[in-house]
């Protein structure tokens, strides 16, 4: 599948990690999906009926990551995925999950985990 949606930069609070103080205080997640599914319908009849509704998808993905809390990024991930594909035109989700204020105690630019779900 050559067609893509991609949604890059979705930033959500949530308080997911290992430590009591990530759960407990929270920090920023910075989501990015891209999903492959055929545009074709939605090119020839220019209906958002016929695509992926970002707006929506953006709405969904935030709830994941505002609501229950997990320890890994990993698992996060892989709940996304799992939204991603609840649209059955969906043929794959790719996922990344950023967390820029992980608690590593050296300078570092970000930490991320990608996955990728096929159907």
């Amino acid at each position: 599948m050559s067609d893509r949606i991609q949604l890059r930069g979705l930033k959500v609070r949530g308080h997911h990690g290992v430590f009591d103080f990530e759960r407990r205080d929270g920090q920023d997640f910075v989501i990015d999906v891209e999903l492959e599914l055929d545009l074709s319908p939605a090119a020839a009849s220019d209906q958002v009926g016929d695509t992926v509704h970002y707006g929506e998808l953006a709405g969904q993905l935030a709830g994941v990551v505002a609501g229950e809390p997990v320890n890994l990024i990993e698992t996060l991930a892989d709940r996304l995925a799992r939204v991603c594909l609840a649209d059955p035109r969906v043929a794959a989700a790719t996922v990344t999950v950023h967390k820029p204020q992980a608690p590593i105690p050296h300078e570092f630019s970000d930490v991320a985990v990608t996955i990728r779900r096929v159907r």
